[in-house]
């Protein structure tokens, strides 16, 4: 079953999704300020998004939808493809490491 996230339909709909890749960093999380109420009088209603800028830190950032900007598709494709030449370095460290392992079992 998928989640599910009800939005009322006054609000309106969020510009940015959960787990966005973005110029200034990944979407943790969002809020809404819904007008009327005393945080929309003192900081604009709307959307409001929690970013982490790197994911290699607990440094997070809020932001509000008009100041965030989408990565471009060749961005996103980049991050997305070191993010896979990265991961694909560990598994190959770990496959020798397990080779090693299994190499060491065998003549034991």
């Amino acid at each position: 079953m998928q989640p599910t996230i009800a939005i009322p339909r006054h609000w309106g709909y969020p510009r940015f999704a959960l787990d966005q890749r973005t110029q200034q960093g990944i979407i943790l999380g969002l809020y809404y300020y819904p007008s009327g109420t005393e945080l929309a009088e003192q900081f604009d209603d709307g959307w409001r998004y929690v970013l982490m800028p790197n994911k290699n830190s607990d440094e997070t950032s809020y932001l509000k939808e008009d100041q965030i900007q989408p990565l471009t598709p060749e961005e996103l494709f980049q991050q997305i493809t070191a993010e896979i030449d990265f991961y694909q370095q560990q598994i190959s460290i770990l496959n020798r490491q397990l080779n090693v392992l299994t190499k060491g079992a065998n003549n034991g």
